[in-house]
């Protein structure tokens, strides 16, 4: 279902000569600039009466803007107190620290329980910003910090932000195999061609980068934090799977536990016991896309990485690296 959104204002002088898309975006700042070139391109836009689908075309100032668009009507899902772990907030924004086991979005056999409705009880009015303020995604098994627009005017300059690769997000990971170094995994990512939930690294699919530097060497396993350039569907573990370095517990992409030779029967049992994968996101910069401060926030490594790096450093320090 859709809504019909209507739109005018007086371009004021001091945008003259300026591109229309550029003009439109500044002038009406609760939408986001592909959305306004959607709309030129559609034919959604008038200039002094006249339809006008060239978004490069310079205004002089004084136009009669007038814009009638369709607007996608959000579905409306209920709002549910869910217990959240805020990390910051304001008028503007909120940060949680998001647990393992919370879905972000309602889908397909989640209809309920997510982040998305936790939202809505917690921050009055949500619901009339998209997504309910989502602006990126961790996996119901991923732990760590999110950023949540409060406000359309909010989201709009984080959406770009994100898009912009201006957002500066760290991993903290547990994966099998001992890294020798650091490096960069600059694959494209997208639909696996058989297997429709998973993602794959593809030809076809869109450029994606992870950057990581090595934190810790165990005897089969590795430590590690990492950067996101991109943010493709399950990237990481996507990434460090067809790298042969999959992440420990990682029901999708890690295939069966590795442990090292003559591991403790306590190693063992905490390997087979981890059954999400070992990611955490420990990290997020960003400028507030109102004040434009630069804020930075880091949450704990949580308690089940703590005692699975606990436990390998201890098997890796009475066995040496010779056993692998």
């Amino acid at each position: 279902m859709t809504k019909q959104l209507k739109l005018s204002e007086i371009v004021p002088d001091h945008l003259f000569g300026k591109r229309l898309d550029q003009v439109l975006a500044e002038m009406f700042p609760d939408y986001s600039r592909s959305r306004i070139k959607e709309w030129i391109l559609a034919g959604a836009v008038k200039v002094n009466g006249e339809v006008n689908t060239k978004p490069r075309d310079k205004v002089l100032g004084e136009e009669q803007i007038d814009i009638l668009a369709d607007l996608p009507e959000e579905v409306r899902f209920l709002a549910e107190d869910i217990e959240l772990n805020i990390v910051y907030e304001d008028e503007h924004i909120m940060v949680i620290n998001k647990p393992a086991g919370l879905v972000v979005h309602p889908g397909a056999g989640n209809a309920d329980g997510t982040l998305l409705n936790a939202l809505l009880h917690h921050v009055p009015g949500i619901g009339e910003v998209p997504r309910a303020g989502i602006v990126h995604r961790l996996d119901k098994d991923t732990t760590g910090l999110m950023v949540i627009a409060k406000t359309i005017p909010a989201q709009t300059h984080l959406v770009e932000a994100m898009q912009a690769r201006e957002i500066v997000r760290e991993y903290e990971a547990i994966c099998h195999g001992t890294m020798t170094s650091g490096g960069t995994i600059d694959e494209p990512i997208g639909r696996h061609p058989t297997k429709r939930t998973h993602m794959a690294v593809t030809q076809s699919g869109k450029a994606a980068t992870t950057h990581f530097r090595v934190m810790e060497k165990y005897r089969a396993h590795t430590r590690l934090r990492l950067r996101l350039e991109t943010g493709r569907t399950h990237q990481i573990r996507v990434h460090l799977s067809f790298n042969n370095y999959p992440l420990v517990g990682d029901p999708v992409y890690a295939g069966r536990p590795r442990p090292p030779r003559k591991a403790s029967a306590e190693l063992l049992a905490i390997l087979r016991a981890f059954k999400r994968q070992a990611l955490h996101a420990a990290m997020l910069r960003l400028a507030h896309p109102i004040t434009s401060e630069i804020l930075e926030w880091h949450a704990p490594i949580p308690d089940d990485m703590v005692q699975l790096n606990a436990i390998l450093r201890a098997d890796t320090a009475e066995h040496g690296f010779d056993l692998v």
